[in-house]
């Protein structure tokens, strides 16, 4: 790994960062906990939280000139935050960092509680593009939210082993190493115990967990995780193991961007973080990126600075999106699936993701200004186009250029094994991703 020393002043992320991942990763097993965390340093750095149902005119005030310092918004797994310097002008552009805060798992049914042949089982439903195998046989916990009675929410995490979905062994199925077929509803339904199965068990462990009373639960939003710790791996630690990459990397990077950023108010444009739940599964929710969340959001800033419906358009105009997200790192074994001249490597920096059908935002004007961001950092950065013959996926990206008419460049840091349990990045590339995000912020 690179010195701290060795990095450019302008870069104030090393390897520390790194660390401070892991422990995010850890601490962050559903959307609901990352968002938590999330806010819980934007606070210590000097951000307060808005309510949507506030006015802002005067919420965002706080002794300060009207609509500025740092704020934030949640809702649900989502979570805006921005920092408006004073004697910014209503007009004043945005640079946006847009992310995610979920990842392909098990969720827990409305009905959790099942079993057969004397198993007691938990009844999941599967969210994302999960890499189902990479479930099997692994410890797994529990976490999310619990809605209560009175409409308030309690998180909860069961860290430790509490669930398995165990694989069938070899001997019963001969053909598994030729090809593992997985069914999705009758594969994939994890044990945690045995005995009589009752209806209401999984809620009044949970509630118990969460230190409420069972009768006042009457919502969840639950899921699995694997218990295992994040780990540096390799001969010379230079690679990360870890869960939920995919894309709580660049949350944590966008966070600590923004705060870095934050304070300064000579800023040309006003720092954003926009943290969206759904990507998984489309982002057709009111905390994804098809909803209207970041343009309320961004508008109504506008408008508690004493803007109107001309400042707004001019703000929008000028305002760039960096749509941050994992990508792939080209694979020892599979080399052949990767285009053969676009071998993004770990460690080489983040990636400009490009696609001419439009599953990436980034054109020509994209590319050059977040060459001109990398450069200012001291930041070394890798171009990623798929193979012709393999689908491109898709961010966050397109649909918040489209929805909002803003500019916006798809980039991310290279990882192995994406949206399996357990994902794999190099242990420098966090720390490179949040520098590169440090000067596009500061423009």
């Amino acid at each position: 790994m690179s010195s701290a020393a060795s990095r450019p002043a302008s870069a104030p992320f090393g390897p520390g960062h790194t660390d401070d991942l892991m422990s995010f990763l850890a601490a962050s097993p559903s959307p609901y906990h990352a968002v938590a965390n999330t806010a819980d340093r934007l606070e210590k750095a000097g951000f307060r939280r808005v309510e949507e149902t506030a006015a802002w005119d005067a919420a965002t005030s706080a002794g300060k000139p009207a609509g500025t310092g740092g704020m934030f918004v949640i809702r649900g797994g989502a979570i805006i935050a921005w920092y408006v310097p004073e004697g910014a002008a209503p007009h004043t552009p945005y640079r946006i960092v847009g992310a995610h805060t979920d990842s392909p798992n098990l969720r827990v049914k409305p009905r959790p509680d099942m079993g057969t042949q004397g198993w007691r089982q938990i009844a999941v439903e599967i969210y994302g593009g999960t890499l189902l195998n990479t479930w099997l046989d692994r410890d797994l916990g529990l976490a999310g939210r619990l809605t209560l009675r009175d409409g308030s929410h309690r998180l909860v995490n069961v860290d430790r082993p509490l669930l398995r979905v165990p694989q069938l062994a070899i001997h019963l199925d001969r053909a598994a190493n030729d090809g593992l077929k997985l069914d999705r509803q009758r594969h994939m339904q994890p044990v945690w115990g045995t005995g009589e199965v009752h209806e209401g068990d999984l809620v009044d462990f949970v509630a118990g967990e969460a230190g409420v009373d069972a009768e006042d639960v009457v919502g969840w939003d639950l899921m699995v995780h694997a218990v295992d710790a994040p780990a540096y791996l390799g001969r010379d630690r230079e690679l990360v193991a870890g869960p939920r990459m995919d894309n709580l990397i660049s949350v944590h990077a966008g966070v600590a961007a923004l705060i870095e950023a934050a304070g300064r108010d000579d800023l040309p444009y006003i720092p954003v973080l926009a943290a969206f739940d759904h990507e998984e599964n489309g982002s057709e929710a009111d905390t994804g990126a098809q909803g209207p969340l970041l343009g309320t959001v961004l508008e109504r800033s506008v408008y508690a600075r004493g803007g109107g419906y001309e400042d707004r358009a001019r703000a929008f105009a000028g305002t760039v999106c960096l749509s941050s997200d994992t990508g792939h790192a080209v694979h020892p074994n599979y080399a052949e699936r990767h285009d053969p001249t676009h071998h993004p490597r770990v460690n080489g920096g983040p990636i400009l993701k490009v696609n001419v059908n439009q599953r990436y935002a980034t054109d020509g004007s994209g590319r050059a200004l977040f060459a001109a961001a990398c450069e200012k950092a001291g930041v070394p950065w890798q171009s990623f186009v798929s193979n012709n013959d393999m689908p491109c996926g898709t961010t966050i990206g397109p649909i918040t250029a489209a929805r909002h008419g803003i500019t916006t460049v798809d980039i991310g840091v290279a990882i192995l094994s994406m949206h399996s349990a357990r994902e794999l990045c190099g242990a420098e590339d966090p720390y490179l991703l949040a520098n590169a995000l440090v000067a596009f912020l500061e423009g």
